[in-house]
């Protein structure tokens, strides 16, 4: 009686995945599409749970509490940690496609068709690199692991050449199934690439990355639906693989580099500074008191935030200091570059934690032609997507990356630790401008004290 009831659980799990995806795509309806996706993964699993070929629930359960030991914590995890937690994600849903298409091949072999075999192929092959791939990630996020690119001599060559022999390798075992010898071999070298996929990537990569690995998780579940025919999981599976890839060529288009040069091109190397250049440069610094005093009289600000804000966990103190701006009648907007911070929508997503309206987190394309009638730009922390470099100087390795029009404001202040360089490893020319002034500081210490000292003083 119950087995009937199952496909009308994953139809409507499929339909809740696709309202999901449709709802995160914008700000306003985001909150609703987590609750549908949440929804539907709760119909997936239900369903699952109700199929007859379930004889015990003894080590699902098991399972059951150790994800729940796992994966509680990681909810917790600060909104600033968001990149990292999201990069485990990754590297978790991708090994648990690993792990069943290896299950499957023990289990089929011999008997499997090619058919299957291939698809079991590209799980496996994709999974067990996201895993790692997935870990190297995190490592660098959380700066456990260098985050500028780890490169050595025909390091590509090496790269190319270790996937030709895994793709080899489960073109092989598609065709003779039964050379269980090599599966484990097989299993291997797609951990082993996905280590060396990452290591030479900077961190200035990483939300182009974040989203890469995403899509590859997604094609590896998607690969694991025809493995074990089941639809729900195809449809779930090319839709994280799909969006994952959209949302990767967003990426590279917004820093103006493709796919290969994002994988191979060792992106992030600080490059050594020219004789007679960054030493005779002068910068002027500000106290929080002369950055009070600017913003009193300003009428437009526009804030933009970056990885220093994240770092520094910022955000709430931004948000007091548009709560008494606001409340002084100066007109507030914030710029969000599509690659600030180290995930896709990553200073989204803290600045939406500190309750500011969405209706004043305006992106690239929207707000520029605002910088020119701007009083004051404030950067928070963004180093390289607002380097005018990226628009005349052919040599930089960002030229050509659509960037803040920062530079085209009345004033801009900067709020940095250092004038240590960003992820792409290039001082900024908008530190070295006339009308630039260089606020140092940890960023939530800053906008702390500036926000101190424009409650003590008196607003236009």
């Amino acid at each position: 009686m119950i087995e009937p009831v199952i496909p009308l659980l994953y139809l409507a799990a499929a339909a809740s995945f696709v309202l999901a995806l449709k709802w995160l795509s914008s700000v306003t309806t985001a909150r609703r599409g987590v609750v549908i996706g949440v929804l539907g993964m709760a119909l997936a699993v239900c369903g699952t749970l109700l199929k007859p070929e379930i004889v015990s629930y003894r080590w699902i359960a098991v399972a059951f509490v150790l994800g729940s030991v796992i994966g509680v914590p990681m909810a917790m995890m600060p909104m600033t940690a968001v990149p990292q937690r999201t990069a485990l994600s990754h590297a978790f849903g991708a090994l648990a496609a690993a792990l069943v298409g290896t299950a499957e091949y023990y289990l089929q072999t011999p008997h499997i068709d090619r058919f299957t075999m291939s698809a079991l192929a590209l799980e496996v092959l994709l999974g067990f690199l996201t895993f790692t791939a997935s870990l190297m990630a995190f490592g660098k996020l959380q700066e456990i692991l260098p985050t500028r690119p780890i490169t050595y001599r025909n390091q590509n060559v090496v790269n190319v050449a270790l996937l030709g022999v895994a793709v080899a390798a489960g073109v092989y075992l598609a065709v003779r199934p039964e050379t269980a010898w090599l599966f484990p071999i097989f299993a291997a070298l797609a951990l082993v690439f996905g280590v060396l996929l990452i290591i030479p990537i900077g961190g200035a990569d990483m939300p182009t990355v974040i989203s890469l690995l995403n899509s590859y998780a997604g094609l590896s579940a998607a690969a694991m639906g025809f493995v074990l025919n089941n639809k729900l999981l195809i449809i779930a599976g090319a839709l994280d693989g799909s969006s994952g890839l959209i949302l990767s060529v967003i990426m590279c288009r917004a820093m103006n580099r493709s796919f290969t040069n994002v994988l191979f091109g060792a992106f992030g190397q600080v490059q050594p500074a020219v004789a007679g250049g960054a030493e005779e440069k002068t910068v002027r610094s500000a106290s929080a008191e002369d950055a009070a005093d600017i913003l009193r009289a300003a009428n437009l600000v526009i804030v933009v935030p970056g990885y220093g804000m994240a770092v520094a966990q910022a955000q709430h103190k931004v948000r007091e200091l548009y709560d008494i701006l606001t409340k002084a009648r100066v007109e507030v907007k914030f710029a969000i570059h599509p690659v600030a911070g180290r995930m896709p929508g990553h200073m989204n997503v803290l600045l939406a934690e500190a309750d500011i309206p969405y209706d004043k987190l305006m992106e690239m394309e929207m707000v520029n032609s605002e910088f020119p009638q701007a009083d004051v730009a404030l950067v928070i922390g963004a180093n390289d997507v607002t380097n005018p470099a990226a628009r005349h100087d052919r040599d930089s390795p960002i030229y050509g990356m659509p960037i803040l029009d920062v530079d085209k404001a009345r004033t801009i202040m900067v709020i940095k630790r250092s004038m240590n360089p960003g992820f792409a490893g290039i001082e900024n020319e908008l530190y070295y401008m006339d009308r630039t002034l260089m606020v140092f500081g940890d960023a939530k210490a800053v906008v702390g004290s500036i926000v101190k000292e424009l409650a003590g003083g008196a607003m236009h």
